[in-house]
């Protein structure tokens, strides 16, 4: 991050904590920045040099905030919320539902006047407001209680994974569960950072009609938006980002790239209000057409979800359970139907402590759509193990990029087709090996959970990790044995029920 970066983040920050006295969460004061950030740059853009017509009315404009104080501010700030969460498209994504939550007039007038006020924030350089933002969104996704994490993949990894699936000028790119927006971000700057000579009009195109994200939680979709504005992605005409459940339907649009690190668990059906106030229950199971299979395992549907909005040759990464390699039923007809109807040609396994959500054993799945075909596509899967002997912490020892600098060397994005095992009889602790699909469709289940190398917690006593280390892993292996069962639990619950009845 920018020093500037940095600066702004602490001083942003550390009113935060003069507001938790007030009761306020993290979440809740990322939220009234939001609001507050948009209503500034919202009137920076109508003077010089940009001289642009403001999306938002006069009334409720942000010279309208500096006029008042006290309780007329404080009833002037919840009226514009109010209004403006009617308004149509950004205006409408940013504010709606939104309400205010400071406790103290004072407080909010010095938000306004002291800290927001005194910057310039469209003058700012999109990497300067943007590295501010997502620092906060980082510092809110630490916050456990919150629950904000499982929103927010770790950008080292979401670093690696669109290194590796190259996105170029021209192509559409694509996150179903798109969280706080890391994967377009990432997505959007790799074009930027590799295609210096974009025209006027691809730069446009790549701002305006290429990234496209999908969220279900309302709150998180406005983080979303606000994060992608502050870099300099969408407009009150373009909405890049979708308050949606993608899983509900085909949205018949299809993308040359998806990204995307789809939410882990399978919470029980929960109530989702759409942006028109209507409530609906998020479904158990998707009956559609386009899936091969009909499962109550969310992440066996967004893989499924994925095939179907990829166009043909299009490149998926996806972030997988470890339940989506090996689980039965639904699990083997998907990874069986995947391997044949696509190229399925890498798997990242990856070391736990990298998510928020704990316990949570994960991989990275990479695979390009292809069109029919009696003979399967997938040929060899590689295999590069990140896991075994690995141990990262989020706060200790945090995944870093250069902790997956082999990997990509490895993957070889320039070209994939020409790729160097590292592991051999003769190498035994080489973590990137290939399996043919013949050995891959033979074993049981079709299971894609494979491994080799020597676990060294297991040798001899004297090599053993610290003990904190080995402690997290039990606890680590705990929660996902817990999540396991919940699960279980989930899927006997209404046939227990019927029973008793």
């Amino acid at each position: 991050m920018s020093s500037s970066g940095i600066q702004i983040v602490q001083k942003l920050w550390n009113y935060c904590s003069v507001l938790r006295d007030d009761g306020m969460s993290y979440g809740d004061y990322v939220e009234q920045l939001t609001y507050l950030l948009f209503l500034k740059m919202a009137d920076e853009r109508t003077k010089p040099p940009y001289n642009q017509p403001s999306p938002i009315p006069d009334k409720y404009s942000w010279p309208s905030l500096l006029k008042k104080d006290g309780d007329e501010l404080f009833d002037h700030y919840r009226h514009s919320l109010e209004r403006l969460g009617n308004e149509k498209g950004l205006l409408g994504l940013i504010f709606n539902k939104s309400q205010n939550k400071f406790q103290d007039p004072a407080k909010l007038r010095r938000l306004i006047v002291d800290l927001i006020d005194k910057e310039d924030w469209s003058a700012m350089s999109a990497d300067v407001k943007g590295d501010a933002y997502e620092g906060l969104l980082q510092k809110n996704a630490e916050d456990v209680k919150g629950g904000a994490g499982q929103y927010f993949t770790p950008r080292p990894l979401i670093q690696a994974m669109v290194d590796c699936v190259a996105p170029k000028p021209g192509d559409t790119i694509c996150d179903p569960a798109c969280g706080t927006g890391g994967f377009l971000l990432a997505a959007h700057d790799y074009v930027v950072k590799h295609n210096p000579n974009l025209t006027k009009a691809e730069k446009k195109k790549l701002k305006q009609e290429t990234l496209k994200g999908y969220e279900l939680v309302q709150g998180v979709v406005r983080l979303c938006a606000m994060n992608l504005l502050l870099h300099g992605i969408g407009s009150q005409d373009f909405e890049p980002v979708e308050a949606a459940d993608a899983l509900a339907s085909d949205p018949k649009d299809r993308f040359n790239v998806v990204l995307t690190n789809p939410p882990f668990g399978k919470k029980s059906s929960y109530t989702v209000v759409g942006q028109e106030g209507e409530v609906s229950k998020e479904r158990e199971t998707y009956e559609r057409d386009d899936f091969w299979a009909t499962t109550s395992n969310k992440q066996l549907n967004f893989v499924q979800h994925v095939k179907t909005i990829l166009t043909v040759n299009g490149r998926a990464a996806v972030v997988v359970p470890d339940n989506v390699l090996f689980e039965g039923g639904a699990g083997e007809t998907v990874r069986r139907k995947l391997l044949h109807d696509c190229d399925v040609h890498t798997l990242l396994r990856l070391p736990t402590g990298l998510f928020y959500a704990q316990g949570v054993k994960a991989n990275v799945l990479f695979f390009d759509k292809k069109p029919a075909s009696e003979t399967p596509w997938t040929k060899k899967l590689w295999i590069y193990d990140l896991r075994t002997n690995q141990h990262f912490t989020l706060k200790t020892n945090p995944l870093k990029r250069e902790d997956l600098n082999e990997f990509v060397k490895c993957y070889n994005p320039a070209n994939r087709h020409d790729r160097k095992a590292t592991w051999s009889e003769k190498k035994p602790d080489g973590r990137w090996r290939a399996y043919p699909y013949d050995e891959l469709v033979a074993r049981d289940k079709a299971s894609l959970d494979i491994f080799w190398l020597k676990d060294e917690s297991l040798e001899a006593s004297d090599n053993l990790p610290d003990p904190d280390v080995i402690a997290q892993e039990i606890v680590d292996d705990l929660e996902a044995a817990l999540e396991q069962f919940r699960l279980i639990a989930n899927d006997l619950g209404p046939a227990a029920t019927n029973q008793a009845e």
